[in-house]
């Protein structure tokens, strides 16, 4: 068991005064979970776990913990529609089961991977579930035009509102957006009027958010460097969309691995969690937070 301990850094009032404290984080065990490809992300849900990743096509693979084991239901998406890939690359799912769901895109436009398109998918989530492609649940595709580079949706709650947080993956600009939900579901683009409400300036490199509803915080998943590292930043999301920069509570950064991060979830409180990669082996990494 590797054990890390990390310092947290409180942002008193957003600037000047800081206090220091310790949280637990143990990074327990790792397996490896195959016929995901690179593994992308993933996104918990009531006890439901879902791992996504691209393989030949997006896909999406169902989980369930039993015990302390993450036990395949045998229920696979595949992000098609018409025998063709559509999402070939997922890097977000948006649901909280009120509001419309949301699945991120990023696509390559060239070999050296400097120029990226970001696009968001609105689908039905329950027909997608029931049918295993998007042939009958594809609802509309946005192009994200209001990002720099990439998007990863999320769902989190401002001011007792629901809006789809995305961020950018980057060495520079960076920012996390909050869209209102109903209008993205219907734009056709995100720089359509209304559709963004507020953001805010980040560190680079991030690959994923994950919200925690009852502390108030967005953990910003992140690379160290470019497809490389682990980083844990969690941010005050009220404090760090009114100052329109991120107000940092803490960070955690001594996590030694090398491979690239992708995506985290808490499953069922803010203690266990599952932190994935896109590595072939050990892609799926069991955690445990002390608060």
């Amino acid at each position: 068991m590797q054990k890390i301990t990390l310092t947290i850094v409180a942002v008193i009032l957003g600037i000047g005064s800081l206090t220091t404290g310790n949280i637990d984080h143990q990074l327990q065990r790792s397996i490896t979970i195959d016929s995901l490809g690179a593994c992308q992300g993933i996104s918990y849900q009531n006890g439901r776990i879902f791992l996504y990743g691209d393989r030949e096509a997006g896909i999406i693979r169902e989980f369930k913990m039993e015990g302390d084991s993450l036990v395949y239901q045998h229920k696979e998406v595949k992000l098609t529609k018409n025998g063709q890939d559509v999402i070939n690359h997922p890097t977000g799912i948006a649901y909280n089961g009120i509001g419309p769901t949301f699945i991120g895109n990023s696509i390559r436009l060239n070999a050296e991977g400097t120029k990226w398109k970001a696009v968001i998918y609105c689908v039905d989530w329950k027909a997608l579930l029931s049918t295993g492609t998007l042939d009958a649940s594809l609802l509309n595709t946005i192009d994200d035009d209001a990002c720099i580079q990439g998007t990863r949706p999320e769902y989190v709650k401002y001011n007792n509102k629901w809006y789809v947080a995305t961020v950018d993956y980057g060495d520079h600009g960076n920012e996390v957006r909050l869209y209102d939900p109903q209008k993205l579901a219907k734009a056709a683009n995100t720089k359509e009027a209304g559709v963004l409400y507020k953001k805010f300036t980040c560190t680079p490199w991030v690959q994923n958010l994950h919200w925690i509803a009852d502390k108030g915080v967005l953990v910003l998943i992140q690379n160290k460097i470019e497809g490389r590292q682990w980083r844990f930043t969690y941010v005050d999301l009220k404090k760090s969309i009114e100052a329109g920069k991120q107000v940092v509570i803490s960070q955690v950064d001594d996590i030694n691995r090398a491979d690239e991060l992708e995506g985290f979830s808490f499953i069922g409180n803010d203690e266990r969690g599952i932190a994935v990669t896109s590595s072939r082996k050990s892609n799926v990494n069991f955690t445990k937070t002390t608060w």
